[in-house]
């Protein structure tokens, strides 16, 4: 069986917690692949993967120390503003550096609206998820999941989400090639709702863990 694309959405609604688990035991895994795992959230999610990762028996403090695990709270903002193209330099420059020390490639994941900022602008989001695609097809040393959650982005965030990514990402156990992807030679425009999406998104809803029962 071929290997899954690289680059990965994760939709899904619910509390944000609930996804943690899946998202530690992919850390973990990545870990033992020898990637260096990059993880960018904000403060509250940070301290919640964190957790989570100690329950896999990841010995945090010591993949932290030299190298193979960040995570990361601090602001990657210009200005206080999101742009594209720096982000863009700052995930190149952190793939680099894995490269350099040893690593096979960089893997990483972050929340779309903590990437964003306080600007929340959908038309960057859609230029930035482009320029992601092209990244990892260029380079075979990345990988990772954008994550698109149901209660910070609007509807038509997800859709467009699920427009551009080759691969869908379930939980730790399931991925799947997604049937909606648009390969595309510049930013899609933002889409229109159709029921087709509407009810591809409900389904992958469906197919998430329930709530994190120790979740406020």
């Amino acid at each position: 069986m071929d290997e899954l694309p690289r680059h990965q959405c994760l939709i899904y609604d619910g509390s944000p917690s609930r996804m943690l688990p899946a998202i530690a035991a992919q850390i973990k895994q990545k870990l033992g692949e020898n990637f260096r795992c990059l993880y960018l959230n904000s403060p509250t999610m940070v301290a919640g993967i964190r957790s989570y990762l100690y329950t896999t028996g990841v010995n945090v403090e010591s993949e932290v120390a030299r190298g193979g695990l960040i995570l990361s709270s601090e602001t990657h903002l210009k200005m206080g503003r999101f742009e594209a193209d720096h982000m863009m330099g700052m995930l190149e420059e952190t793939m680099n550096q894995a490269l350099n020390d040893g690593y096979v490639g960089l893997w990483a994941t972050g929340d779309m609206s903590w990437e964003l900022g306080p600007d929340k602008d959908f038309l960057k989001l859609v230029e930035y998820e482009w320029m992601l695609e092209q990244f990892f097809q260029k380079h075979a040393t990345i990988s990772g999941i954008c994550q698109y959650h149901a209660g910070t982005l609007p509807r038509e965030a997800m859709q467009h989400g699920l427009l551009s990514h080759p691969t869908v990402f379930i939980n730790e156990t399931l991925s799947r090639i997604n049937p909606y992807y648009i390969p595309s030679a510049g930013p899609l425009r933002p889409v229109v709702p159709t029921p087709d999406l509407e009810e591809a998104i409900d389904g992958l809803f469906a197919l998430q863990p329930g709530e994190d029962p120790t979740a406020d």
